[in-house]
């Protein structure tokens, strides 16, 4: 690696995780790594990172679905995708290249053999996405355009030769020019573009350029520039773009017809080059189609590219491009970028997606096929600073959020916003301290009978009382401690926290059961149900008003463990609940299987129950189940007495929600079950 701030890399390793984490930092690259192929197309976006690296040693399976991931971000950012794979899976990197993967390297490797690699996967990704990594003896030798050299303070500038021909010095120049004396020579947009880009390589250290217009040719002069890595120099080399049709904004994807990449690239650094009164300069919208992978896999890969080519048709008349004001490009796979150049506006953007999105929406015709596709799209506008490859990668991640919403396709995301992919990194890093600063609370939802309605027990829910972005909730907590590998240690803390608190509950509510939830890397944990009785028993709350609750998901990922470690916990006295049940691949034989007390029903099918007819069968479904089995039944999520008297006509036992109450503290459970204690 060069001298300056390390570089990040991303690495998905499903075995080897830590060890080529270790070997990527003494290399001098900053990683960022993941073990599983959830989310990972996100991570690899918020990450900045050039270089993706997917290891396939002994996951043969989980290296495919690794790759597919992130194929088209890879691409459409310019990076490069190095795939790791064993020696007997070396027939597999036919269908790797196929899926995206740029580089390969097969084990047993040595660890100067990895860094190597890495060292092209990087020459690859700088050389597609612009980027110059030369040597001076190779720049010089292959200096066609020119080159110069600048040491920030100095107050002159270092020319080559073919560059003081350039401008007009002659041969016999001494390579040696003022530094006001070059300026002068730049026309005045061409003397803002050059310190807009001095600034940003000296605050980035990331290899950048700038264009302007040669006054001695009647062509544009391009400078791409990167800091040497001796000295702090900064190095620029002189490229010449045709005029008026320069061949990186011309050059065709050859499937769909549109400009590719490096076209697309090309004109978003046109339009960022350019000074303009407010920004955005530029407008990027990231669109993804929808569904594509599994028309190829229905109809066949002729099917699924005529497919792609009417989509693009659709984008291009929509659009309808003009040189100076709209673009197309065709990124990576099934995913375009239209971009708008000023004067524009996020509104415009916006307004632009929608109809892109309604368009795409039609149906296909190909062939004897008809053919439903969907769209996902990102929206950003340029900030002061911004080259292609930041402007992509925001857009990338507006793209992220887009498919990991729940509600609208599209996302818009300004340049004072933080993506969702951004802000659960930071959160990654927030929830390691909340642990030691007391962050995470311990909250109370009471659980109340139907056919008395007392309050007989209450169900612990943590909330995370960040100092920034105030409470977030359980599933949020949970869903960050799983990104980030600290799920089991966040387990742990919020039972410990939950049962002490329970503990020291006052006298009024000393006959409550007490619910706390189980995660699923606690099933599998050696030890668990023997560490978790113990831990009861030293805090002294009486086991036998203690009910464990595990989701249905976490149920069904290893049965056999969950049986028995089910069986353990009720052997110790304790009560077991499987939670929300409903929301998974539910089964009979599941519940015949497991030592169950209790079943909660998911608070979307106690919502369904006033709806149609349809729904209240499902729900009765449920309700006789569970009571054909001996199994109590709680209804989470109540919130009207319209719902909880259907429920209560179906037999249900139990119901926990805002009818009641929301989750609270100890004192106001205390206040909300006294009165009634009376009643």
């Amino acid at each position: 690696m060069s001298a300056g701030a390390p570089a990040p890399l991303f690495i998905l390793s499903f075995r080897h995780r830590d060890e080529l984490t270790l070997l990527a930092e003494g290399a001098g690259w900053q990683p960022i790594a993941a073990r599983r192929t959830a989310n990972a197309e996100a991570r690899f976006v918020s990450s900045g990172a050039s270089v993706a690296i997917v290891d396939a040693r002994g996951a043969l399976d989980e290296g495919h679905e690794g790759v597919r991931a992130l194929a088209d971000p890879v691409e459409a950012n310019a990076s490069a995708l190095l795939v790791l794979v064993s020696r007997n899976d070396a027939g597999a990197l036919d269908q790797f290249y196929s899926e995206g993967a740029t580089h390969f390297l097969v084990s047993p490797f040595s660890d100067q053999q990895f860094v190597r690699a890495l060292m092209f996967a990087q020459r690859h990704a700088e050389r597609v996405g612009g980027g110059h990594r030369h040597s001076r003896v190779e720049e010089d030798r292959q200096d066609r355009g020119g080159s110069w050299r600048w040491k920030p303070g100095s107050q002159t500038v270092e020319l080559s030769p073919a560059l003081a021909r350039k401008a007009g010095l002659g041969d016999d120049h001494g390579q040696r020019i003022s530094l006001m004396e070059l300026f002068r020579k730049l026309d005045p947009d061409g003397r803002r573009a050059a310190r807009d880009a001095v600034e940003r390589l000296m605050s980035t250290g990331h290899s950048t350029a700038f264009a302007h217009e040669d006054s001695e040719g009647g062509a544009r002069l391009a400078h791409h520039m990167r800091v040497s890595g001796g000295g702090g120099q900064i190095v620029g080399r002189t490229e010449t773009i045709a005029q008026p049709l320069a061949p990186e904004f011309q050059s065709r994807d050859p499937l769909t017809g549109l400009r590719d990449a490096r076209a697309g690239r090309a004109w978003m650094n046109k339009c960022l080059s350019r000074r303009v009164e407010s920004h955005p300069a530029i407008v990027v919208l990231l669109l993804a189609v929808s569904r594509f992978d599994t028309i190829n896999a229905a109809f066949g890969r002729s099917t699924g590219d005529a497919v792609l080519q009417a989509a693009a048709r659709r984008i291009e008349r929509l659009v309808d491009p003009d040189p100076k004001r709209r673009f197309v490009a065709r990124l990576a796979g099934a995913e375009f970028a239209v971009m708008l150049a000023a004067p524009t506006s996020l509104g415009e953007g916006r307004f632009l997606a929608g109809e892109l999105v309604e368009t795409l929406a039609k149906p296909f015709l190909c062939g004897d096929h008809v053919v439903t596709l969907g769209s996902k799209i990102g929206v950003v506008g340029s900030a002061p600073g911004d080259d292609a490859a930041s402007l992509l990668r925001r857009a990338s991640a507006a793209l992220v959020d887009a498919k990991t919403g729940d509600s609208s396709p599209i996302r818009v995301l300004d340049a004072g916003s933080q993506s969702d992919t951004a802000l659960g990194d930071q959160l990654e890093i927030d929830l390691r301290k909340a642990l030691d600063k007391d962050e995470i609370e311990i909250l109370f939802q009471p659980q109340v009978s139907i056919t008395t309605g007392k309050i007989v027990g209450a169900e612990a829910l943590a909330r995370w009382r960040h100092p920034t972005y105030g409470e977030l909730g359980a599933t949020t907590l949970f869903s960050v401690a799983a990104r980030s590998d600290y799920l089991v240690q966040l387990s742990d803390h919020v039972q410990r926290k939950a049962i002490a608190d329970a503990a020291a509950w006052p006298a009024s509510l000393g006959r409550l059961r007490l619910a706390v939830n189980i995660t699923a890397a606690d099933i599998v944990r050696p030890g668990f149900a023997s560490q978790f009785i113990r831990m009861v028993e030293e805090s002294g709350f009486d086991r036998r008003r203690l009910t464990v609750e595990v989701t249905e998901s976490g149920l069904i990922e290893d049965l056999n463990a969950a049986a028995y470690l089910l069986a353990r916990l009720r052997e110790g006295g304790m009560r077991v609940a499987i939670d929300d049940f409903g929301t998974g691949y539910s089964s009979l034989a599941y519940l015949k299987a497991l030592p169950l007390d209790y079943l909660k029903i998911d608070k979307r099918l106690c919502e369904d129950i006033t709806g149609s007819a349809r729904d209240r069968v499902v729900v009765r479904s449920v309700i006789d189940m569970a009571r054909s089995l001996g199994l109590a039944v709680i209804a989470e999520g109540v919130e009207s007495e319209e719902q909880l008297g259907l429920l209560a006509q179906e037999g249900c036992n139990l119901y926990q929600g805002f009818l009641c109450s929301r989750p609270i503290q100890v004192a106001a459970l205390a206040e909300l079950v006294e009165p009634r204690l009376h009643a």
